[in-house]
């Protein structure tokens, strides 16, 4: 144990409540995060004489304090231990690495709302369903949602400009809101019935179109009542095909699958008896060697950000079981199980995600250890004490000086961190001056990295020859930065692959030859910062192109800018609308309407004489 600190004095005068612990090195950072259902009955568990893993006795021998943090449920508990592994990062807990963020499905809510697929911040007004495994699950659903309900899918802008019926009309797939072929509260029921049966509510849902049948063929629609029966039969087939033990599916399938301390965590999902697919995670396990373990965290993790179905199946026992389970039931306001011996179809599922998880395993430390002999190379090449755990590589892009992007890509020991990926517009430079822009973008990361003490790189790979490599090197020794190992990629003879030549801080040229695993790591690094370049540089031109459409037109100022946009959804929306509907944009008056047209149309310039009481741009 930790000299100088007594953990079961410690624990002793703890409460019996809820809580989460924190246990600190001596020189205060942080190495554990754990949850309690009483803080003093598990802190004290630490401290006792029952034996425990070598990694646990590793991490109890640097303890030099504790802190706790009382809670007022179990739940809470489980959420505030969540936060903390992911914004303090421990040194010895278990923590879920997923870079990606999850698919949704999303609903608007507007007169006539969309269905579509969305990512990243839930900006959108609307209610998300989800996540979704993969892709390709929420792909199925949006497909099965126009087949069923026949929602939109189009975007606003080309919903507004439509003045006829598109091919998704024409197919049976959409019911043509946009040219008022359905009535507001018959598409109204029908977003409704879609939300119930993404909701998991098909059983309340077949009743309700049960009932709207027989009340159609009392008051003779028969057409109706014909288009309800069809949809009823299309609601039980689809359930039919996946059901569980002869019930509705709402089930997650967890298998853990280990080799040392590498680890794969499968999930197969089921919702309203749909199979959504699986998706693979590779938890960061700190050294934990434990699969029990790996999963318990990967539950306790993961559930905290998505909503737990009502059954998670497990592949084995878990840690804090009756703890977790406790917590999720409350967090999600419903009743969430945890088992994990089970038998029937379950345990087939079982069986499928375990053997998954297996092979997904072993392709991953395939890839990892390649990763391995390549970072291994190029440490060689370098003349480096180690593999670099941290390699960037900066690139510029541009057309013919316009929209000058520069982008900044970073790889560890596993392959790219996508989260720290970052682009850097480039402005008050000559244009097409790649030095330039090089030696801007280059001191814009690494101020700030002196100023507040962040992470610094191993290797900085330069996509260049001399000249960027000259700016990079100066613009680090002006911020007194040294410890940054320097490569310039220079591109081979006719920009062909596998003969790039690497201009080294000495000032020697290799060229390492299409078979080096050294040079193959620099190409990957090197080809991502090229495609994420490229990728910033595309939107900002695009951008910067569209938005100077309206700005050329005299009369044409932020505040009628801003309205066009919003009133048709983008310059794209605006340029397939007519004068007339231009007109009617408040704020736009005829003559105006007619300059805005012929300027989107190439048919006038697009300065004329600004109208009287015109708004003027500014």
């Amino acid at each position: 144990m930790a000299t100088g600190f007594d953990g079961k004095e410690y624990a002793a005068g703890l409460s019996t409540a809820p809580g989460v612990y924190r246990m600190y090195a001596a020189d205060d950072s942080l190495l554990y995060v754990g949850k309690a259902g009483a803080l003093r009955k598990r802190v004290a568990s630490y401290f006792s004489n029952t034996p425990k893993s070598p990694r646990t006795y590793a991490m109890l021998a640097q303890v030099a304090r504790m802190d706790v943090t009382v809670t007022r449920t179990e739940g809470e508990a489980l959420l505030l231990e969540n936060q903390l592994i992911k914004s303090l990062t421990p040194r010895f807990n278990v923590s879920l690495r997923d870079d990606k963020s999850y698919p949704y499905v999303l609903l608007t809510t507007e007169q006539w709302p969309r269905i579509a697929m969305h990512r990243g911040p839930r900006a959108v007004p609307g209610r998300y369903f989800g996540p979704y495994p993969g892709v390709g699950a929420v792909r199925d659903t949006l497909n099965l949602m126009q087949k069923l309900f026949k929602i939109r899918n189009c975007e606003d802008s080309v919903f507004r400009n439509r003045t006829r019926p598109c091919l998704q009309h024409q197919i049976g797939r959409c019911s043509a809101p946009c040219v008022g072929l359905v009535q507001v509260p018959d598409y109204a029921d029908s977003v409704r019935r879609a939300a119930l049966f993404l909701d998991g509510r098909s059983d309340e849902l077949t009743a309700e179109l049960g009932t709207a049948m027989e009340a159609a063929s009392a008051r003779l629609d028969f057409e109706q009542a014909a288009r309800l029966r069809d949809l009823i039969g299309s609601l039980r087939s689809m359930q039919s095909r996946q059901y569980v033990d002869g019930r509705a599916a709402d089930l997650d399938v967890l298998a853990c699958a280990m080799q040392g301390t590498g680890a794969c965590v499968l999930l197969l999902a089921f919702r309203d008896g749909r199979n959504l697919g699986t998706r693979s995670f590779f938890p960061k396990t700190n050294g934990e060697d434990s699969a029990a373990e790996v999963l318990s965290a990967f539950v306790s993790q993961y559930y905290a950000e998505q909503t737990p179905p009502q059954e998670i199946v497990l592949d084995r026992e878990i840690p804090d079981a009756a703890l977790i389970e406790t917590a999720l039931s409350a967090a999600a306001e419903r009743k969430v199980q945890l088992k994990w011996n089970v038998r029937g179809e379950r345990a087939g599922y079982l069986q499928l995600a375990t053997r998954n998880a297996e092979i997904t395993l072993a392709s991953e430390l395939s890839s990892r250890n390649a990763q391995q002999v390549r970072s291994e190379a190029l440490r060689d090449l370098l003349g480096l004490s180690e593999p670099a755990k941290r390699v960037e590589c900066f690139d510029i892009s541009h057309t013919m000086g316009e929209a000058t992007v520069a982008s900044c890509v970073v790889f560890d020991a596993n392959g790219p961190l996508r989260s720290q990926y970052r682009r850097y517009n480039i402005t008050g430079i000559e244009p097409g001056d790649d030095y330039a822009a090089m030696r801007q973008a280059i001191e814009r990361r690494f101020r700030r990295a002196v100023e507040e003490g962040g992470v610094l790189p191993e290797v900085l790979l330069i996509d260049g020859g001399a000249g960027q490599l000259t700016q990079a090197r100066s613009a680090l020794a002006e911020l007194g930065v040294d410890s940054v190992t320097l490569v310039g990629v220079a591109k081979g003879e006719e920009r062909r692959a596998g003969h790039e030549t690497l201009i080294l801080a000495d000032g020697r040229e290799v060229r390492p030859g299409a078979a080096s695993p050294a040079l193959q790591l620099v190409q990957q690094v090197r080809d991502e910062a090229h495609r994420f370049a490229i990728t910033g540089h595309r939107g900002k031109r695009q951008k910067a192109r569209m938005t100077s459409k309206l700005e050329d037109i005299a009369g044409i100022g932020p505040r009628r800018r801003s309205s066009l946009l919003k009133h048709f959804g983008g310059i794209v929306g605006l340029k397939a609308a007519g004068i007339d509907e231009i007109a009617r944009v408040d704020g736009i008056n005829a003559a105006l309407a007619e300059r805005i047209y012929a300027n989107l149309h190439g048919l006038a310039p697009a300065v004329a004489p600004p109208a009287a009481g015109s708004e003027q741009g500014s």
